[in-house]
């Protein structure tokens, strides 16, 4: 495989606006070269997700001359198996790199290994509509790690795991994947995906989950409206 499929992309997309409660992703019009996400974050207004980006450089230069010219602030994330000439594309269209070693995961939930939190540690697991979230409190009540998950038909979209820094190797990172996992295939998901940063990646990797590409993130700077 030279490229990471689109369809695999559009997937994860259609369930991390489902987990983070944003609108439907829209084309990018008018070559359909990405999706355009509205976070409506405070430094991240815009998110841009390139789709064709290592079948077609070019579609990648529109993407960028695109964002390096939007008024509003913009992201561009590039899923990519050549990362250093996505790099190269993103720094001649004058955008900022965020990210360079964020890596695009999957995995078969229904084979995902079980860890429950250690003791004194317990967990909370609350299910709305098709997100569920998990967090695991310390015995003062404060919130150790938390996480999330959304499933969109067969599909399972990870998203904001966290542990604590007080309470990191005591392995909640491995309890919480589970139970998002468990929450996940029994909602009827069979397949995992997530985007994982440099710090999650060994945890995921141990859990089963494959890397399936890189991921770079780069940000485009805000124009000032005229007028």
């Amino acid at each position: 495989m030279t490229k990471i499929e689109s369809g695999l992309i559009r997937r994860w997309l259609d369930g991390w606006t489902v987990a983070r409660s944003l609108p439907e992703a829209e084309q990018v019009e008018p070559a359909g070269d990405g999706l355009r996400s509205k976070c409506a974050q405070p430094g991240r207004e815009v998110e841009v997700f390139a789709l064709r980006a290592d079948e077609d450089p070019d579609s990648l230069a529109r993407l960028a001359a695109a964002v390096a010219a939007a008024r509003e602030i913009t992201w561009l994330t590039v899923p990519t198996l050549h990362p250093g000439t996505v790099e190269a594309v993103v720094d001649a269209a004058g955008l900022e790199v965020l990210h360079r070693s964020e890596w695009f995961m999957t995995t078969d939930l229904t084979e995902h290994p079980r860890h429950e939190p250690a003791a004194p540690y317990e967990r909370e697991v609350r299910t709305e509509g098709p997100v569920t979230l998990v967090s695991l409190h310390a015995p003062s009540g404060e919130v150790a790690a938390r996480g999330s998950i959304a499933v969109v038909g067969d599909d399972a979209i990870a998203d904001r795991i966290e542990t604590d820094a007080a309470h990191r190797r005591r392995g909640l990172g491995r309890a919480m994947m589970s139970a998002l996992a468990e929450a996940a295939v029994s909602q009827g998901a069979r397949t995992g995906l997530l985007i994982a940063s440099e710090e999650g990646q060994r945890l995921y990797s141990s859990l089963g989950w494959h890397h399936k590409a890189d991921v770079l993130i780069a940000r485009g700077p805000a124009i000032p409206a005229i007028g």
